[in-house]
C-alpha cells in the first residue's frame, strides 16, 4: 500500500511517535507499505516555522532536512495532473496545503493518512485514519 502521510502525521511520527494510533504506526512500520511524503508538506512546515507557530529552536533548512533524515520517506513528486487536481477540489477546503495532499492521493491512487476530520469525512479519498 502506498501511504501519504499528512504533514502532521509525519511530524508525528518523528517527534511524537506516541501520538499515532497503534494500528496506525504498524501501517506506517509494515514492510509491504510505502510511506510517501508530498513536497506540500516541507513548505507547510517552513510556513509554520516562519510564522512561530512551531519552534524547534534551529533554522528551517536543517530542521526539515533532519526530519527528512529521520522520517524514511519516499518524495511524490508535484505533478501538472495534481496541481490541476487541486484546483477542482477549492470548493472542498480552503487550505491550499490540504487540497494538495487530497489531490496527490487522488491521481497517484494513495492513501492519505490524516487525522483532518474535514479530510475524513470528505470521502474524497482513501485515507487511514488517525
Amino acid at each position: 500500500m502506498n501511504l501519504l502521510l499528512d504533514t502532521h502525521v509525519w511530524l508525528w511520527g518523528v517527534r511524537e511517535p506516541e501520538r499515532l494510533p497503534p494500528a496506525v504506526r504498524r501501517k506506517l512500520d509494515s514492510d509491504d507499505n510505502r510511506r510517501w511524503l508530498s513536497p506540500i508538506s516541507v513548505w507547510e512546515v517552513s510556513l509554520l516555522l516562519e510564522r512561530g507557530r512551531i519552534d524547534f529552536f534551529r533554522d528551517a533548512a536543517s530542521l526539515i532536512q533532519r526530519i527528512l533524515d529521520e522520517s524514511a520517506v519516499l518524495e511524490v513528486p508535484i505533478t501538472h495532473a495534481i496541481a490541476l487536481e487541486s484546483r477542482r477540489l477549492i470548493k472542498f477546503h480552503d487550505d491550499p496545503a490540504d487540497r494538495f495532499l487530497v489531490a496527490t492521493a487522488r491521481v497517484r491512487d494513495m492513501t492519505l493518512v490524516t487525522a483532518d476530520r474535514r479530510i475524513l469525512d470528505s470521502g474524497l479519498c482513501q485515507t487511514l485514519p488517525c
